[in-house]
């Protein structure tokens, strides 16, 4: 399993101490991008991104929750290793953003919506590092895990049949359900209230871990 803390339940006064006290035990941070627009939430953009991006070492997933994903991904300065997901509900042309995405030397991911068809992304799977289920609505930290979320990741993990791609699963993860969750398929866990939500957080990331064992 790998663990990436979600900031966006971080204290934005304290961002970099934040990151950096989980970087450790963490193997990406990820940084929910929101445009009030896609999601109804506004939160991150490529300044705050980038000026993070330039004072820390652990690879990055920047999740687009954004409208126009193509125009503003070439915005944010990525290392090798990083990722940059966009959701396939907020395009009309796939294939021209996971081009836009490719140029910026990031990997590229793809992420869904709890009510979107699996189908919908299975015809990109040959060109993706990494498929995002989303087990909440998008926009905001803290909401409920949907169970049915686990079947759709059994289905996706059937689907990649041997191809390089890995399975992420966002929203609601917690020591209680996470256990099923990679045992369902999931490889990288996006966290945030389960872990900035309690005072210690690398003693939270190290219950996660030890849960999904």
């Amino acid at each position: 399993m790998k663990l990436a803390p979600s900031l966006l339940s971080a204290d934005f006064a304290r961002l970099l101490d934040e990151a950096s006290l989980v970087a450790p035990l963490a193997s990406y941070l990820h940084w929910d991008v929101m445009d009030a627009h896609f999601v109804p939430n506004l939160t991150f953009g490529p300044p705050v991104v980038n000026a993070l991006r330039r004072r820390l070492d652990v690879p990055f997933e920047i999740h687009l929750m954004i409208d126009h994903p193509a125009e503003y991904a070439p915005q944010f300065d990525v290392r090798s290793g990083d990722t940059i997901l966009f959701h396939i509900e907020a395009t009309d042309s796939p294939s021209a953003t996971m081009d836009a995405i490719a140029r910026t030397g990031a990997e590229v991911g793809v992420s869904l919506r709890p009510r979107t068809p699996l189908e919908a992304v299975l015809p990109l799977l040959d060109r993706v590092s990494t498929v995002l289920v989303m087990s909440v609505e998008p926009g905001f930290g803290g909401q409920t895990f949907r169970p049915e979320a686990l079947e759709r990741i059994r289905r996706l993990a059937a689907a990649i049949a041997g191809r390089p791609v890995r399975i992420g699963v966002d929203g609601g993860i917690s020591a209680g359900n996470v256990r099923a969750v990679v045992a369902a398929g999931a490889e990288i866990i996006v966290a945030g209230s389960a872990i900035f939500g309690a005072a210690d957080r690398p003693a939270a990331m190290r219950a996660l871990l030890e849960a999904a064992r």
